[in-house]
């Protein structure tokens, strides 16, 4: 809760991968607030005064993924929502802005994109949809201690590079410090 607020206040994307994994963490443990409190939050706090705030937050995302029923997969109309935003910035730097830096970024990232695309079960999402699954996917393959290779950490990086600086074009159009946000 308290660290999804700052993810997304700080690094929109961080705050989407955080977010997919929660989700997930929802899904693995079945919806059940109280084995997720009990055995994810509760033993990470620091102390109890933000148990009830806690149970309040996975609360309502377990209440909001069960009405948009995603129980088995996809994400919170809230976190596509933000996905929208981004979405409309990439095309806005791509097309309106005319961002050359940016250009040349996704131009690296695309071939990588669409090989991951071509590779996986996700044709139907857009660019930067893909570029979150894939470096959420590396997310998961840390933790699991897979062997990552040479040339798919490259692809990582390129995604990777791309979403930075999304993010921070994002964060500058929130508070209005971006050069071409002012004009």
């Amino acid at each position: 809760m308290l660290i999804a607020q700052q993810k997304l206040n700080e690094n929109v994307a961080e705050y989407v991968l955080y977010m997919y994994q929660i989700e997930d963490l929802i899904r693995a443990y079945q919806f059940d607030l109280d084995r997720i409190m009990k055995e994810v939050v509760a033993p990470n706090l620091p102390d109890s005064s933000f148990l009830e705030r806690y149970r309040a937050w996975y609360g309502g995302l377990i209440q909001d993924m069960k009405s948009e029923r995603i129980m088995e997969a996809g994400h919170r109309l809230e976190l596509q929502d933000v996905l929208v935003e981004l979405s409309y910035l990439h095309n806005s730097l791509l097309t309106v802005v005319n961002d050359e830096k940016y250009k040349t970024l996704y131009s690296t990232a695309l071939p990588f994109v669409e090989d991951f695309i071509d590779r996986s079960n996700l044709k139907g999402m857009n660019h930067l949809e893909v570029c979150f699954h894939a470096l959420y996917m590396k997310l998961l393959m840390r933790l699991q201690k897979k062997e990552i290779g040479q040339e798919t950490e490259e692809a990582f990086d390129s995604m990777r590079i791309l979403l930075a600086y999304l993010t921070r074009s994002y964060h500058q159009m929130k508070t209005g410090e971006g050069q071409y946000w002012n004009n």
